[in-house]
């Protein structure tokens, strides 16, 4: 067992304010959350780089809780493990998701269903039962329930884990949830770093037909390489929808902006599923009812993903060599990786390296 790590060893990438989010964090130690003996401490290596992150840090969801550190992909070796850990050793790899707790005695909780418990504790920007701020991975270290501490398989590289415990398990929980594999259908709307893994384990799946939706043909390319069998550019077609309609039985939809939602229904064929991941700073369309109706379709939502869904999403990515499209970029240029990021430089997720 390793030395404690004391409260003022931790340091990170700290937000004070709104205008963090344009890359204006702040190098700086800050107090984690009080250690117990169900926690394990890690030494982070990576750290992916999330959509959920910018809108925190700009206080896009509602008022964030200022002083935080964003970061929920987060991949190291356990460096401190509490007495009453099990399962876990100092130097074991493992990943840290959007979710660090949850009350395990909810509904959804007794359901193996703890991604929608109703006290959950997101990894930054929220609180632990005890009232303890979680602190997240764009940072040196990090401290927390080793119940949600995921063993990384041997023989997955860190670089493309990080972005799988959040971004991977986003899409990957509805494609199996919705019984996305042979003889289904599915459509992907946005090729960008949750929709390039739709496009990924769509593929991993054995889905009949991966379809890409994106506004142009800009990532044409690059979504028939990711496994999309056929590529529709909306705004390039008028007749997109006309040409299209019928043809898929799920749609996953990873965008966050203004979207048609009746044309992207009127893709579904009977009994269609649309599941909406993109969190939208803004609500979504309206839409005729008898969209759903005429088809029996459903609209859907989905947050994340439970710890089994991310434990078999690792293996499937091991089995498959399913390889995230990932830049990785040091630790010290997060400020300006933000930066880069809201420009939609990235392809398709960064990663940020200690």
């Amino acid at each position: 067992m390793s030395s404690n790590t004391s409260s003022s060893d931790f340091q990170g990438w700290v937000a004070h304010d709104p205008s963090a989010a344009d890359g204006n964090m702040q190098w700086g130690s800050y107090t984690p959350k009080s250690f117990t003996e169900t926690d394990i401490e890690m030494q982070i290596s990576h750290s992916g780089v999330c959509g959920s992150d910018i809108h925190t840090l700009r206080s896009g969801w509602g008022p964030s809780n200022y002083p935080l550190v964003v970061g929920h992909e987060i991949i190291g070796k356990v460096s401190r493990v509490g007495k009453d850990v099990k399962d876990l050793k100092v130097g074991d790899r493992v990943g840290v998701g959007a979710q660090s707790d949850c009350c395990e005695s909810c509904k959804p909780c007794k359901m193996q269903q703890e991604s929608n418990c109703s006290s959950n504790t997101g990894t930054y920007n929220s609180k632990y039962a005890n009232g303890d701020k979680s602190y997240g991975g764009y940072a040196k270290a990090w401290r927390g329930p080793a119940a949600f501490a995921i063993p990384i398989p041997e023989g997955l590289p860190s670089e493309f884990a990080a972005p799988l415990m959040c971004g991977g398990v986003t899409v990957y929980n509805p494609l199996v949830t919705y019984g996305a594999g042979p003889g289904m259908r599915v459509g992907v709307v946005g090729v960008g770093g949750l929709g390039h893994f739709g496009l990924l384990f769509a593929k991993a799946l054995n889905c009949d037909k991966v379809v890409a939706i994106s506004r142009s043909s800009s990532k044409k390319a690059d979504a028939l390489e990711l496994g999309a069998d056929e590529f529709i550019a909306t705004g390039e077609d008028a007749e997109w929808m006309n040409k299209n309609a019928g043809s898929l039985d799920l749609i996953i939809s990873t965008v966050s902006g203004s979207f048609p939602l009746d044309q992207y229904l009127n893709l579904l064929d009977v009994n269609g599923t649309f599941v909406q991941l993109g969190a939208p700073e803004d609500k979504l369309p309206s839409f005729s009812p008898f969209a759903l109706i005429l088809r029996n379709l459903k609209i859907a939502g989905s947050l994340i993903g439970t710890r089994q869904q991310i434990r078999d999403m690792l293996e499937l990515a091991k089995k498959t060599n399913l390889q995230a499209w990932v830049q990785v970029r040091p630790m010290e240029e997060a400020n300006q990786v933000l930066i880069d990021f809201e420009k939609g430089l990235p392809r398709y997720r960064y990663v940020l390296t200690n």
